[in-house]
């Protein structure tokens, strides 16, 4: 009868630590953070240039004391790269483009007494808290260089 009570008791002691382990468990699933990357490539070409917007971002829910709090962190680089020669280029003394999202957008100018040494002309930002882009959005791009213009889009290269 001992050994029995014996056995009972221990298998009561050992079921009671595991809910003791599942519940645990549970709380600190329940606190620990969500984290989503956002992690896309947007391209798109004219006649005379090509442009690549590469977007990251970092989205995380959370739970702090039983608020949920939400925050993300993103970084954008816009790389616009002229089709032709550094020749053809050499008369440019002043380029303008611009690059817009749903939510944001970017311009840059740059004005040469000397002709251009590179063809791939970037822009670079960053944000903290700011809206987030899409990975369906279409980035609408505009580049004007001496009497010359023109518009295209990006697209996400992934969809």
């Amino acid at each position: 009868m001992k050994k029995i009570l014996t056995l009972l008791f221990t298998i009561l002691v050992l079921t009671a630590c595991t809910e003791v382990t599942k519940n645990e468990i549970t709380k600190e699933e329940i606190n620990k953070d969500k984290v989503t990357n956002n992690n896309y490539k947007f391209i798109g070409e004219s006649e005379h240039w090509k442009a690549e917007y590469s977007y990251k971002g970092t989205e995380t829910w959370g739970n702090n004391d039983g608020t949920k709090t939400y925050s993300n962190k993103d970084s954008y680089e816009f790389i616009l790269k002229y089709k032709g020669s550094l020749e053809e280029l050499s008369s440019m003394q002043k380029l303008e483009y611009s690059f817009k999202t749903l939510t944001s957008s970017g311009e840059a100018t740059e004005e040469f007494t000397d002709p251009p040494k590179e063809l791939i002309f970037t822009s670079k930002g960053s944000s903290e808290g700011g809206a987030k882009v899409n990975e369906d959005e279409v980035i609408q791009v505009n580049v004007k260089w001496d009497e010359f213009e023109e518009s295209f889009e990006l697209y996400n290269k992934n969809k």
